[in-house]
């Protein structure tokens, strides 16, 4: 009995032994494993770190396993063949260039290499972009300037689109349906070019030039200012009269454009002008004249009275309500001066001549020199010779400049040229007739006039010349009857 049981302990004691030394064995053989697996671990992420994944590429050149050194080599030696496609059709077959990597894009590819990273390796396709530091002349200059001329000359063989527009035709504003057109879009082109990374093929969608169509909101807002346009009012004012012109009453026909500005028709503007220009100038008419005696006569506008200029002042009134004002005034004048210069225009009272002037009656031989409605001179005088037809123009006149001395030249009827010395001298008309003192004179009857007159002027007594031109101011009207 004693030996079984000594037999049995021993037999314990050796399983004891064996399962100890069992797992010694398994403890090892864990670190030998996890030394194992730390070393495969720290190799990938070593290789994951230094390596770029499957799949992945730069400006569309495949880097997948390379190194920083081998993909900046890889695109150093990339040649671009610089072929510019739209959609699928080749519009541009370049010249080949290198990618223009250089060492100093280095730290670019880094970035890159670090961002792409993963634990693991990955399988994931990526392209990324890597534009270099030193700028590509030919792509950026050269190619892109070819490829705008390239797409102007396709877009002088394609159709345009057509805007839908808005028109005033006949006081009715019309909507005019827009149509797409295959002109290409090339600002948008452009933009999409420079937008492209450095890859051999270029390859751009087709951008088309998109017309505005009739439901658009610019062609809502355009319809909006035609109706304002003939509601809107400008008061034109001439001398002191103004006259409110309403849109829908001197525009028929007008449009607008994309950049909301109005162009109109002028020609009933220009009627209208017409209409207030035949009422109210008075070059060309016959002026109601008051002489001295109080009886009223009829006298032709000469070289007297003013016009507006139809065309101008239309295009000033057409301004006007383009640009939206709400008056305007008129500015362009002219008659018969020696730059078609006109005179008057200022002046409303006493039916457009005012209340300074001269008046010369020709029947009578006398003139009255008033100031402000006032009579401030009278004398006699001897205007031109009847009998030769050289009489003094009748009509109203107006002075044109004053002169002290001067010397008179010119030609009467059966003379030769003559060259006269006179204290004073005031023109009134163009050809040369106007006020002046006549030393040489001992004719001074109230019939001189018939046989003996003048070569056209009004000559005045030495005696009383001074005075007469005093009183005489540049650009009064002189009225001769």
């Amino acid at each position: 009995m004693g030996n079984a049981l000594e037999q049995s302990v021993g037999e314990i004691d050796h399983s004891r032994k064996k399962k100890t030394q069992w797992y010694k064995n398994w403890k090892l053989l864990s670190v030998i494993i996890g030394m194992i697996i730390v070393l495969i671990v720290s190799g990938i992420s070593f290789y994951q770190a230094n390596h770029f994944n499957a799949n992945i590429s730069i400006n569309g050149i495949k880097v997948s396993g390379l190194t920083t050194d081998d993909a900046l080599k890889k695109l150093q030696s990339t040649v671009l063949t610089n072929k510019v496609y739209i959609g699928e059709e080749l519009l541009i077959d370049g010249n080949d260039t290198k990618m223009g990597i250089t060492e100093e894009d280095r730290p670019g590819v880094k970035k890159l290499l670090k961002s792409q990273w993963t634990f693991f390796p990955s399988f994931k396709t990526r392209d990324y972009t890597l534009t270099p530091n030193k700028k590509d002349e030919y792509r950026s200059i050269s190619l892109k300037s070819q490829l705008e001329q390239d797409l102007n000359a396709r877009n002088e063989t394609l159709q345009a689109p057509k805007d839908a527009q808005v028109k005033l035709q006949e006081g009715k504003i019309t909507i005019i349906n827009g149509s797409d057109g295959t002109q290409y879009d090339i600002p948008s082109l452009v933009k999409e070019y420079e937008k492209q990374s450095f890859t051999s093929e270029i390859h751009l969608n087709p951008i088309l030039i998109q017309p505005f169509k009739e439901d658009s909101q610019l062609v809502k807002d355009q319809e909006k200012k035609l109706q304002e346009l003939l509601q809107h009012t400008v008061d034109y004012k001439v001398q002191d009269k103004v006259y409110t012109l309403k849109g829908s009453e001197v525009i028929q026909n007008a449009s607008v454009s994309t950049d909301m500005k109005v162009s109109i028709d002028p020609s009933m503007i220009k009627n209208k002008i017409t209409e207030i220009n035949n009422a109210q100038s008075t070059l060309g008419k016959n002026f109601n004249f008051t002489t001295h005696s109080g009886s009223v006569i009829s006298v032709k506008g000469e070289g007297y009275g003013w016009a507006l200029d139809v065309e101008k002042e239309a295009a000033l009134v057409q301004a006007a309500f383009e640009k939206g004002e709400k008056s305007t005034s008129a500015s362009n004048i002219h008659g018969n001066g020696w730059n078609n210069e006109g005179y008057g225009y200022e002046t409303i009272a006493n039916n457009g001549i005012g209340g300074t002037y001269a008046e010369v009656s020709i029947a009578e031989q006398r003139i009255w020199l008033y100031r402000d409605g006032n009579l401030v001179l009278t004398t006699n005088v001897v205007t031109g010779k009847h009998s030769t037809g050289e009489d003094t123009s009748p009509g109203v006149w107006y002075i044109l400049f004053k002169r002290t001395p001067y010397t008179l030249k010119g030609s009467a009827v059966g003379k030769a040229d003559y060259a006269v010395e006179v204290d004073y001298w005031a023109p009134f008309t163009n050809s040369g007739q106007g006020f002046h003192d006549a030393s040489w004179r001992t004719n001074w009857n109230n019939n001189a006039y018939l046989t003996q007159g003048s070569g056209g002027c009004v000559n005045v007594s030495p005696s009383m010349m001074k005075a007469v031109y005093d009183n005489l101011s540049v650009y009064q009207p002189v009225v001769v009857y």
